[in-house]
């Protein structure tokens, strides 16, 4: 009991600071229904990396494109030199399913591979996906790798808020069983009467060496609230402003969360 309540109030900790030391960029919430903003805050114009908060787009352009096949297919397993950061997740064999829930990197860089830069960029321009930028770093030709982690794409929070209100109406150019199986594989979260779907993003600004600062990350959660008939579209953006042990979507998530209901109206 005593180890238990130690935990949650070191984690409480951990999540104070984390919020402490983050700039709120925009938070936008949006009634799916009427298109109505029902909360605006911060610069929500401003373009940035999308990070992971894109593999809700990846997801939708997959399962259109026939390289998705379902919520556990198709199954790939990781190959040594590919990204394993992420821990016994990502070296082993992943689904769908799981590479949304643990935002497996070299699972989205096998989809970009089969799709294509061209089929990517069609998609991002008909969802109205930011900039639809998959060309990468300059010079590095490495667009299929990383073009929207703190490279080429840029997509605002409420660019995110329109492609996800389109995503939740059925109403992007592409089949309703593709967006509804990309809605599917989204981490589900229940918040007093409210159920919440989203993902989180996390990526690091370059410096002029390369090298990521690793004090200022970004961080996203985006996604959607369902309360009976009643569903909005959220979107939090944050910069970090010193490092944490905590990653920056990750802390993002968890202050919507706290926050929900107010951001809902109640």
């Amino acid at each position: 009991m005593r180890q238990a309540l130690w935990a949650g109030i070191v984690a409480a900790v951990m999540l104070a600071g984390a919020v402490a030391r983050a700039e709120v960029l925009c938070t936008l919430v949006t009634d799916v229904a009427r298109g109505a903003v029902l909360h605006a805050e911060g610069a929500c114009d401003a373009r940035v990396t999308p990070a992971s908060t894109f593999k809700i787009a990846l997801a939708v352009m997959g399962y259109e494109a026939g390289v998705l096949r379902d919520a556990g297919a198709p199954v790939l397993t990781w190959r040594a030199g590919e990204p394993d950061w992420g821990g016994a997740a990502w070296t082993g064999a992943v689904d769908p399913e799981a590479w949304m829930r643990e935002s497996v990197l070299w699972y989205s860089q096998r989809l970009a591979r089969e799709m294509g830069a061209a089929t990517l960029t069609g998609f991002a321009r008909q969802f109205g996906y930011g900039n639809a930028d998959f060309s990468g770093d300059p010079g590095f030709d490495n667009g299929l790798e990383r073009a929207w982690i703190a490279s080429s794409l840029q997509v605002s929070p409420r660019e995110q808020a329109a492609f996800l209100r389109a995503l939740v109406q059925d109403q992007l150019p592409v089949r309703a069983q593709a967006m509804a199986q990309a809605r599917g594989l989204l981490e589900r979260h229940v918040v007093g009467a409210w159920v919440i779907r989203g993902k989180t993003g996390t990526a690091y600004p370059r410096r002029a060496d390369r090298s990521f600062d690793n004090a200022r990350g970004w961080g996203w959660y985006v996604g959607w609230a369902e309360r009976g008939d009643r569903r909005l579209v959220f979107v939090r953006l944050t910069q970090a402003q010193a490092r944490s042990e905590v990653s920056p979507g990750i802390a993002t998530r968890d202050t919507v969360l706290r926050d929900w209901a107010d951001l809902a109206g109640r």
